[in-house]
């Protein structure tokens, strides 16, 4: 059942339309998503959600809440929405102690002492850091300096939870730690996040959905396995995940890797919506592709240009005619060396005409 909902919201600067008509459905106590490249209008469309960003059209509800309509002259400000939030800077103030970052927006709202004593003690226990509860922020990691922004929003109890890029000025290591703790606390808590980020790793490790987005227009909402599995178009398969795209070229009735004299055989057929088109587009995962051997009728002659050994891994760069692309195996699989001729079999190859 769908708790959060925008219908129709748009948002205009000028004329520049950063967020176009998009309509969106968010379960209660789902983690979802909003991935897509700087500029996509994945922040601005949780700027509209908070209600720091008017919407140039639609609306935004909560429940039975009508938050956001410029067309009924409705708007519910920030601080009245119940909203939990966490942003990319840490946004905790150095004059005051860890408790005191925490307990301030309670006594913003003017709470009873006991409540604003219970509900800061709660948070800090929630995030680790009931010890230092007394020490300065300054004191702290980068890490658990985002754990004091988190206990602050938590303090509230938040309805939602809206999230901006909360984990990138962290070191890989700290923002591995953290997305796992955010998902224990959205667990522990039940309530709604709306997560924005650029990175891939973060939005499939916590998300329920994913929203991919680019210019302002929804490409695809889907669980992150279906994301990555079934991209509808060439954008969604290009931004998650690794990716290969080699141009393929017609010629009497069959396909040729562009500069490749040695057609593609039967086994890499496009549906047959793109049977009109001259020059496709062959993509592929680096880690869906392995080498087989020479007499494999599905097999694709290229050349090992590079070799570079990742620990687990084995990243490969191969040249088919004119066209370069990656594989990645396993070091057990890892049979061939700069300068030989390899045989690779596609494990999961899609098409795409180069309009897309």
């Amino acid at each position: 059942m769908s708790y959060i909902r925008l219908v129709n919201v748009t948002k205009r600067f000028g004329d520049v339309t950063a967020v176009n008509n998009l309509n969106l459905e968010i379960g209660k106590g789902e983690c979802f998503s909003m991935l897509g490249p700087s500029g996509c209008g994945k922040t601005t469309t949780l700027r509209m959600v908070s209600g720091f960003e008017d919407l140039s059209d639609g609306e935004v509800w909560v429940g039975d809440r009508l938050l956001s309509s410029p067309k009924k002259h409705h708007y519910v400000p920030p601080e009245n929405r119940n909203f939990g939030m966490v942003f990319q800077a840490f946004a905790v103030w150095p004059h005051m102690s860890v408790y005191e970052n925490v307990a301030f927006p309670l006594r913003i709202r003017k709470l009873p002492k006991a409540e604003i004593e219970q509900r800061t003690t709660d948070a800090l226990r929630s995030t680790n850091l009931l010890q230092a509860a007394e020490d300065s922020p300054d004191s702290l990691s980068g890490g658990g300096k985002q754990r004091v922004a988190l206990a602050r929003a938590l303090a509230i109890n938040p309805d939602v939870m809206l999230l901006d890029e909360p984990l990138s000025s962290l070191d890989p290591h700290l923002r591995e730690e953290m997305r796992f703790e955010i998902k224990d606390l959205q667990r522990k808590y039940g309530f709604s996040i709306i997560y924005v980020t650029h990175d891939q790793s973060e939005a499939m490790a916590l998300s329920d959905r994913i929203l991919v987005m680019k210019a302002g227009v929804v490409q695809q909402i889907d669980t992150p396995l279906n994301v990555y599995n079934r991209p509808t178009n060439r954008f969604v398969f290009s931004f998650i995940g690794l990716s290969n795209f080699m141009d393929a070229v017609r010629k009497d009735g069959k396909l040729y890797i562009k500069g490749d004299s040695r057609p593609l055989p039967d086994s890499l057929k496009p549906q047959e919506a793109l049977n009109g088109e001259e020059t496709i587009s062959l993509a592929s995962r680096p880690s869906e592709i392995e080498f087989t051997g020479a007499s494999d009728p599905s097999g694709v002659q290229g050349l090992v240009t590079r070799k570079a050994f990742l620990g687990e891994i084995v990243d490969y760069q191969i040249k088919i005619g004119d066209q370069t692309l990656r594989v990645q195996l396993g070091r057990r699989d890892a049979a061939h060396d700069t300068d030989e001729v390899c045989h690779l079999r596609f494990l999961r190859p899609s098409w795409y005409g180069l309009g897309e």
